[in-house]
């Protein structure tokens, strides 16, 4: 290999180190941030666990957010296509939730084949209580954040003075 080809390779090869480190700078950042929805998640789930709160699975969840954040009445055809999951499983759902009295079903007057779902008082109540609880804990996780964020860059100030003097 002549000397040309050797700097056009150190060239890449420095090129290549540099994007990499920019990609797993990135990929920390975005991993940091998932960790934090993991631990709001996890946070809110505990609380409501403590709060003897209903126990609903993955799937009813699901189910019971959907009817909860849409505008209006929400049909089982509906449900299954919003989700991606069959009919009967989103109506297995809908009874855990029903039983939870956490949903209504009511038949549609317009479609009586069709049977319309919503939230219930008891329902509406829950999901104010979820929605509170993700609100305090990320609140306490932002708070938590700005006390490190200041220290967090004395230390890297610092190191940068140690390094230049």
């Amino acid at each position: 290999m002549h000397a040309g080809a050797g700097r056009t390779f150190d060239r890449g090869l420095q090129s290549m180190t540099r994007a990499s480190q920019v990609s797993n700078k990135h990929a920390a950042g975005k991993q940091a941030g998932n960790s934090e929805t993991i631990q709001i998640l996890r946070d809110t789930i505990v609380e409501m666990v403590r709060r003897d709160s209903p126990d609903l699975s993955a799937r009813q969840l699901a189910v019971f957010l959907t009817c909860g954040l849409s505008n209006g009445d929400q049909t089982v055809r509906g449900l299954a296509e919003k989700l991606n999951v069959s009919k009967p499983a989103i109506t297995r759902a809908l009874d855990r939730l029903e039983d939870l009295k956490l949903v209504k079903r009511a038949q549609d007057l317009q479609d009586r084949r069709s049977v319309l779902i919503n939230n219930t008082s008891k329902g509406k109540t829950y999901m104010s209580e979820l929605s509170a609880i993700m609100t305090d804990k990320t609140a306490a996780i932002q708070e938590k954040e700005a006390t490190v964020r200041p220290k967090v860059q004395r230390v890297r100030n610092l190191e940068e003075r140690r390094r230049a003097g």
